[in-house]
C-alpha cells in the first residue's frame, strides 16, 4: 500500500522555521528545505494537529504564538469540538483541534494525529488520481472530503475542496505561485492535478 511518508515545507528562513516547528514538537514530522519560490495568498493546504482536549489545543496555540505565529481563528468551542487556527512565520497554516469540548486532565502536548489537508479543485479527479498512484481510501464523504490510509506513522493525507478548506482556516481562497510543499512517498516522483509535487522516498522495508 502506498502512503504519504513525509512532508517537506519549503521556507525562506530555515533557522526561523526550524525554531518554530521544534517549539511545536514537529521537528521530526516536518522536514524543511530552503526556497525562494514566489508564492502569494493561500498556498492551498493546511496541517491539522489533533490532540486530546482543549487544554492541549491551548498549549499548542500558545507555543505557536510565542514562536512567532499569528492567529487566523482564536481557539474556541464549535459543533465538532474545540480548536483554533494559526499561521506559521513561513506562511504554513496549522489547525489545532480536539473532538472534546471539556478537559479531563492537564495538557500532555501529545499529538494524536497529524493530517495534511490538500485543497483540490476537482475532488473526483484528485481522488481517482491518487487511487491510481496506489493510495487506499480510508474515509470518503462524496465530493467534500477524502482521507487516505496512513502508513506506519501518525501522518495522514486528506483531500478537501480548495474553497471549503480556505473557509475552514479563515483565509481567502485566492493564491498564486508555488505551494512551497513537497510530499514524499513510495510511489515515485509525480505532480498531482493541483500541482502538488511528490518525490520518491525509500521506506524501511524497501531500503532493507
Amino acid at each position: 500500500m502506498t502512503s504519504i511518508e513525509s512532508v517537506t515545507l519549503e521556507v525562506a528562513d530555515l533557522t526561523a522555521a526550524d525554531r518554530f516547528y521544534t517549539a511545536l514538537g514537529l521537528g521530526t514530522q516536518v522536514r524543511l528545505r530552503a526556497s525562494e519560490a514566489p508564492t502569494t495568498g493561500f498556498r492551498g493546504f493546511s496541517l491539522s494537529l489533533t490532540v486530546a482536549q482543549p487544554a492541549d489545543v491551548n498549549a499548542y496555540v500558545g507555543a505557536a504564538l510565542d514562536a512567532g505565529a499569528t492567529t487566523l481563528k482564536p481557539a474556541s468551542k464549535s459543533f465538532w469540538g474545540y480548536g483554533g487556527v494559526v499561521r506559521a512565520p513561513d506562511g504554513t497554516i496549522l489547525k489545532l483541534a480536539s473532538s472534546e469540548k471539556k478537559d479531563t486532565g492537564p495538557a500532555t502536548r501529545e499529538i494524536w494525529q497529524l493530517v495534511l489537508l490538500l485543497g483540490v479543485a476537482d475532488m473526483a479527479e484528485s481522488r481517482k488520481f491518487y487511487v491510481g498512484q496506489g493510495l487506499v481510501v480510508a474515509k470518503s464523504y462524496g465530493r467534500k472530503y477524502v482521507e487516505f490510509a496512513a502508513g506506519r506513522g501518525p501522518l495522514k493525507l486528506a483531500l478537501y475542496g480548495r474553497r471549503a478548506l480556505a473557509k475552514d482556516v479563515g483565509v481567502p481562497a485566492d493564491g498564486t505561485g508555488s505551494h512551497r510543499l513537497v510530499l514524499g512517498g513510495g510511489a515515485g516522483a509525480f505532480t498531482d492535478p493541483d500541482g502538488y509535487a511528490w518525490e520518491a522516498v525509500a521506506t524501511p522495508a524497501a531500503a532493507a
